[in-house]
């Protein structure tokens, strides 16, 4: 058809809406398969109810655990046992909410385990005090015998919390306050997964797409800078409604923490969570101080970033776009796949040999859906496969990066439960975070080695500062944060939205330096991160990636010997301290030299950056 000036008129290009799908339109393929777990929602009642009877096995051992050392050892195996199968139902029923929070028939199947989970730890409490109250010369000759030796060192680790440990009734007290100090947690995570919606933006090409949690990195990662900017906008503008809500949430977790560390005696809240792991706070502050010292190299790359992209400022928004967009990256999930396992060959052909036959098979849960618990995660139990929730985006390099860091997490699970007892498998997160980051080394020199040209390289070395950048300088800046707004409320000062939103603004400037525009929604970034209900744990990130580049030195540097004494890290479970088993592998993290020596690292890589543009 033709115009009035007879010309023909042009078609407007096609316009698609893509909207998440709902869960029931996910095909098998794509979803993890639980079965190792339980068959299905029939056998997980079945085996619910059978649990929940166990519970009445506690009271034969209440009151009688000094008479002799056959007591404690039926007391400790009736309890592994217990917890054992509660494990089985826990990690079913999480992710079975992971794959769609607004389910209300996997929510109330996560709040019945709950409930009956504390009712267990309100009779199981007596069990801690009892043992405490054991003179020390018959508790040492208890576990001089035989039959305490698999529960000698749970015992030994026990002992540490005499302190800090209350009599019966007030462990009993605390032990029923669990599911309510968990509802500041909870209300969050609805609010976060379930009842936020964020509407459409427009990307690049035109494509009207429902943006949320699992998708805004492919926004932020646009090269247009309007669609980073209408994303990054609609996000916030979005948690800006229900910011007074998440700033009570938050103030409610964190005023948890206090009365727990206060309620067992700890200096803080911060001692009380370095506790159990035996790490001094010497760590934590030796983490805040070494990457202070080191914030010029971060300011140098963020006026680098700056520089090529052409910005006199840049907001949180023009931080993750490539810089070298003309090298972008796409690999379809099987890519992916294939790609990791390539970069993993140096770990031997066991070791990827039994990871592929999890990401090809039945371990991951692949792409969003409407309703999907948002970011990635590994959840590895005893008896069930280590189970990886994606959020896969085939044009997010950095979602391979992703795949391999909780790949690591996996087969650290499935090592440390094929060689350790229940009681000692379960790693802790200090040293977990170590084995995903050592797989985001090897994948990053993979594709350094095999990149096809200077485009792809430089974009590579970019995507490796960002890695740091994120991983250190980041999560040592929340770390920063936590440190700070506990030590608020343990002075008594109310943590207001402003009073939170001043914390957030100081760090910001401190740690992103002059380069960065402080805009109306920067200040909400802090109500919207999940870790901060698990307070004093993004720490970990730091610490691990910082252990995981030297010893992914190590591993590629060395031989059999280095490769061996890495592959018995994984194996070693929670059978020693965090610190004893990082030392064990090579790494000492009670010094500051790793951080610095990674941060130096990151040093050089601007100045390789910055030569290559």
């Amino acid at each position: 058809m033709a115009n009035a000036t007879g010309k023909p008129k042009k078609k407007k290009p096609t316009r698609r809406v893509t909207q998440l799908r709902p869960r029931s339109g996910v095909p098998a393929a794509d979803c993890w398969d639980l079965k190792s777990l339980f068959s299905g929602d029939a056998a997980w009642e079945k085996a619910f109810v059978r649990w929940q009877k166990q519970i009445d096995g506690y009271e034969k051992f209440r009151g009688k655990l000094a008479n002799n050392v056959k007591t404690v050892v039926a007391c400790l195996q009736f309890g592994s046992d217990f917890e054992r199968a509660g494990e089985r139902l826990a990690y079913y029923a999480h992710l079975k909410t992971a794959e769609d929070s607004s389910n209300d028939h996997y929510q109330r199947m996560m709040g019945r385990y709950r409930s009956v989970a504390r009712e267990a730890e309100e009779a199981a409490s007596f069990i801690r005090p009892e043992l405490l109250a054991i003179p020390a010369n018959q508790l040492k000759k208890y576990l001089k015998t035989k039959s305490m030796e698999p529960w000698r060192l749970a015992v030994e680790r026990l002992v540490r919390y005499k302190p800090h440990t209350l009599g019966r009734r007030e462990e009993r007290l605390l032990a029923m306050q669990s599911e309510m100090a968990s509802s500041s947690q909870q209300t969050f995570q609805q609010l976060h997964n379930s009842d936020i919606r964020f509407g459409t933006v427009r990307d690049e090409n035109g494509n009207q797409i429902e943006l949320a949690h699992g998708n805004l990195s492919r926004f932020m990662e646009s090269p247009k800078r309007s669609v980073r900017r209408k994303a990054y906008q609609a996000y916030y503008s979005t948690f800006s409604k229900y910011q007074h809500t998440l700033a009570t949430t938050l103030s409610g977790s964190i005023q948890k923490d206090v009365y727990y560390a206060r309620a067992r005696d700890h200096d803080s809240a911060l001692s009380a969570a370095l506790f159990p792991d035996r790490v001094p706070e010497e760590v934590y502050q030796n983490l805040i101080d070494t990457v202070g010292d080191h914030l010029p190299a971060l300011h140098k790359y963020y006026a680098l970033r700056a520089r090529h992209l052409r910005l006199k400022k840049f907001h949180l928004y023009d931080q993750y776009v490539p810089l070298l967009c003309r090298a972008r990256f796409r690999h379809t999930w099987q890519q992916a796949v294939d790609l990791v396992l390539e970069s993993l060959t140096p770990l031997g052909k066991p070791y990827c040999a039994t990871l592929a036959r999890g990401l090809n098979g039945s371990w991951c849960d692949r792409y969003p859906n409407l309703g999907k618990t948002s970011g990635a995660f590994s959840a590895g139990s005893y008896d069930g496969d280590p189970y990886i929730l994606m959020n896969f985006q085939p044009d997010v390099l950095n979602d391979v990066f992703t795949l391999t860091h909780e790949a690591g997490h996996s087969m650290h699970s499935y090592y440390s439960a094929k060689h350790q007892p229940f009681p000692y498998y379960d790693y802790t997160i200090f040293v977990a975070e170590v084995a995903s980051t050592f797989n985001e080394q090897l994948l990053s020199k993979h594709m350094l080695a095999t990149a096809r040209n200077k485009h792809q390289r430089s974009m590579l070395l970019a995507r490796e500062l960002d890695n740091i950048r994120g991983t250190i300088y980041r999560q040592t800046m929340f770390a920063e944060f936590e440190r700070t707004t506990h030590a608020m409320c343990e002075a008594g000062e109310p943590l207001t939205l402003d009073a939170l939103q001043d914390v957030y603004r100081q760090l910001l400037e401190k740690y992103l330096g002059p380069q960065l525009e402080i805009d109306e929604w920067a200040l909400l970034e802090c109500l919207r991160i999940p870790h901060f209900y698990r307070a004093f744990y993004v720490y970990k990130y730091a610490t691990g990636m910082s252990a995981a580049i030297a010893l992914s030195d190590r591993v590629t540097e060395g031989g059999r010997k280095e490769l061996d004494v890495y592959l018995n890290f994984l194996k070693a479970g929670r059978s020693k301290y965090p610190l004893e088993l990082l030392q064990d592998a090579g790494v000492d993290m009670t010094r500051p030299e790793p951080v610095s020596a990674a941060l130096e690292r990151f040093e050089k890589l601007v100045d390789a950056l910055d030569e290559s543009l």
